[in-house]
């Protein structure tokens, strides 16, 4: 849709992987439909994941015992947070749709985008207890998480020995997501791409720019406990 803008956190070490091509895909058709978009090359940038007293400019608000998420909270209301985060949370407060674009590693997310979240996603800036969920500082915005996994659709099915596909994505879009008051779009989730025909992949590809045409008709999950256990 003309003039949104997405924010495109993107984790994968090969351009040429499906996760690539997922991603230019998402760039191309997202801006063919007007859409500023931004991508966040996570291993591109060399993103640092761990949470550190790098990330606080300065001096601490307790120099005697180190407390990262005080710290940060400190530090994001007096405009001392490292540069890299800054720029990360200008992306984010910028964007209307967040994508975030990965393969599977141990039923979660790769640990560079988990650092990200760890890193970008502070108090004061995402989320201020008791503002968060429904009224999480980021509830204008929406999220899609598209991911590759290495097991089959069978084996992510209800009664498959990896258990329902949706029990995974409870902490990253319900515990990390809707806790910062974003709202989730349903998942766009490849199956085993790495032992299909390139046939298939090719569908994978194209079923991804069809969705990407009409995305923005979509309405979010309900976001709830029950999506993910019923």
């Amino acid at each position: 849709m003309a003039g949104k803008k997405v924010l495109i956190v993107y984790a994968h070490q090969e351009p040429k992987s499906l996760n690539g091509s997922l991603k230019s895909i998402a760039v191309e058709e997202l801006s063919k439909q007007g859409c500023s978009v931004t991508v966040s090359d996570l291993y591109a940038m060399q993103f640092e994941p761990r949470a550190t007293r790098n990330d606080i400019v300065g001096c601490l608000h307790n120099s005697e015992e180190f407390n990262y998420g005080v710290e940060a909270w400190e530090a994001y209301k007096r405009g001392c947070l490292s540069s890299d985060l800054i720029e990360e949370q200008k992306k984010v407060q910028e964007a209307d749709l967040l994508i975030f674009q990965f393969p599977l590693y141990w039923f979660s997310m790769p640990a560079i985008m988990k650092g990200w979240m760890d890193r970008v996603l502070v108090q004061g800036f995402a989320h201020d207890f008791p503002n968060c969920y429904d009224s999480g500082l980021l509830k204008d915005k929406l999220a899609l998480f598209s991911f590759t996994t290495g097991g089959t659709r069978e084996m992510y099915a209800k009664g498959g020995i990896s258990g329902d596909i949706r029990y995974l994505l409870w902490p990253m879009q319900h515990g990390i997501m809707h806790f910062c008051g974003v709202k989730v779009l349903a998942p766009h989730i490849c199956f085993a791409p790495e032992y299909v025909s390139e046939e298939r992949r090719k569908e994978m590809l194209d079923a991804w720019a069809q969705r990407l045409k009409t995305l923005w008709k979509e309405e979010p999950i309900n976001c709830s406990a029950e999506w993910y256990f019923k």
